[in-house]
């Protein structure tokens, strides 16, 4: 893929933690309008990754452009400004505050006026009428799946170009991971692209059009999500289906 056909280039990533290295030569791409997950074991570095992107982690190697822009080394706050927002693993709501409250936190950068932000709300209430209903509950006493959808609404509410969801499906119940996925397809179709990290490795192949492979720190496949549903190496190191029981691919 060519940087020219690119929302999100990232490259030759190094990161981590103190003396410990996670992130090995990392790297990925999003085109616009396309959704594309990261799958992986737990601790292969997706979410660390994800949060080298966001300027939460710092590199020690490598770059990140998007939409034309050099990211690398930018502060958290000037990739949003930019245009890509992280829903965080594990949801981080504000406790105390109620659900509208935390949806109109995630608009705290935009200055294009009330009534657009008003707009956009009403949008995310269409989209998540659950949380219409407790608009006025705090947003700590919601369901996991409730609280989901108030995580990703607040990221809506930032008017991303790309959105990164960290373990769609955490905790969450088939059903519920269902509907999350549905609600993400139709936000997409409004045209925000999308980078989704989920362990759940069927869950993130149904959902995106394109995936990567991270193992230890580094993509070790990537390619439409069909021909990684039907690789038998992502079969049997994430499925645990023996590749002599693999259907053959389609």
């Amino acid at each position: 893929m060519s940087l020219d056909t690119s929302l999100l280039q990232v490259d030759g990533i190094d990161a981590g933690y103190g003396d410990v290295q996670v992130l090995h030569g990392a790297g990925l791409q999003v085109e616009a309008g396309r959704i594309v997950c990261l799958i992986g074991s737990n601790g292969a570095g997706k979410s660390t990754l994800l949060n080298t992107i966001s300027g939460f982690v710092t590199r020690s190697a490598g770059t990140i452009r998007f939409a034309g822009q050099d990211l690398t080394g930018a502060t958290p706050k000037q990739i949003v400004a930019a245009g890509i927002i992280q829903v965080p693993e594990g949801r981080r709501l504000f406790a105390g505050m109620t659900v509208t409250e935390n949806l109109l936190l995630g608009a705290y950068l935009r200055d294009d006026g009330r009534a657009a932000i008003r707009r956009d709300l009403d949008v995310v209430l269409e989209i998540f009428p659950r949380l219409a209903e407790r608009a006025g509950q705090d947003a700590a006493t919601l369901s996991g799946g409730e609280q989901q959808m108030c995580a990703i609404g607040r990221g809506i509410m930032g008017k991303p170009s790309l959105l990164m969801v960290d373990e769609l499906s955490l905790g969450l119940a088939p059903r519920l991971v269902d509907e999350l996925s549905a609600a993400l397809k139709v936000i997409n179709r409004a045209g925000v692209a999308m980078l989704v990290v989920e362990q759940d490795v069927m869950t993130a192949l149904d959902l995106a059009d394109v995936g990567f492979v991270l193992d230890e720190g580094r993509i070790t496949l990537s390619g439409p999500s069909t021909a990684l549903a039907g690789d038998p190496s992502v079969r049997e190191a994430y499925l645990g289906i023996a590749p002599e029981l693999a259907p053959p691919p389609v």
